[in-house]
């Protein structure tokens, strides 16, 4: 596997990135040699932060995680990015074919981790403005709020992001 590291900001040292490598390696039993995998370094608001994002034939894994130290941020995404190839397992055998995950990989997980149930609610999707959705949103306790956009009639969705700010999901026609 391709591993690409950067830092945001800042300059990240060779021992940092040896470190980073060895705990990283653990993905080569699940990645074939065209998988990529990018890390980025940052320091926010006092803390390390860490971002691993490995892109292979189609399938995209996210993980981002911060904490004291470099090494201990990456051990949570480490741990959080292995937590989604178990959980996706299921879906991830049918669609492997031809995109450089190893099955025989996947003989190693539980099948009671593969299953989920889905949950379906019904609601009536009513215009309104985006601050108006944040302000329904922040009501009702939620971290997301989807309404229909009162100038384009565009079904959207507000999310509250991670730094306190707000996000806005638009389609594309």
């Amino acid at each position: 596997m391709k591993i690409i590291m950067t830092g945001r900001q800042m300059s990240v040292y060779e021992s940092t990135k040896e470190m980073a490598e060895k705990k990283l390696a653990k993905f080569d039993k699940f990645f074939d040699e065209n998988a990529e995998m990018t890390v980025s370094f940052s320091r926010r608001h006092e803390q390390e932060m860490v971002e691993i994002t490995i892109r292979t034939g189609g399938l995209l894994f996210r993980a981002e995680a911060g904490a004291e130290s470099f090494a201990n941020a990456i051990d949570v995404a480490v741990e959080a990015l292995e937590r989604q190839i178990r959980k996706n397992k299921t879906r991830l055998e049918k669609q492997s074919k031809g995109s450089g995950l190893k099955l025989a990989v996947f003989d190693d997980f539980d099948d009671d981790d593969a299953e989920f149930r889905i949950r379906t609610k019904t609601f009536s999707v009513k215009p309104m403005a985006v601050e108006e959705a944040i302000l329904q949103m922040n009501l009702l306790g939620h971290s997301f709020f989807v309404f229909a956009d009162d100038i384009t009639g565009e079904t959207c969705v507000v999310y509250k992001r991670k730094d306190d700010d707000y996000g806005l999901i638009v389609p594309t026609k």
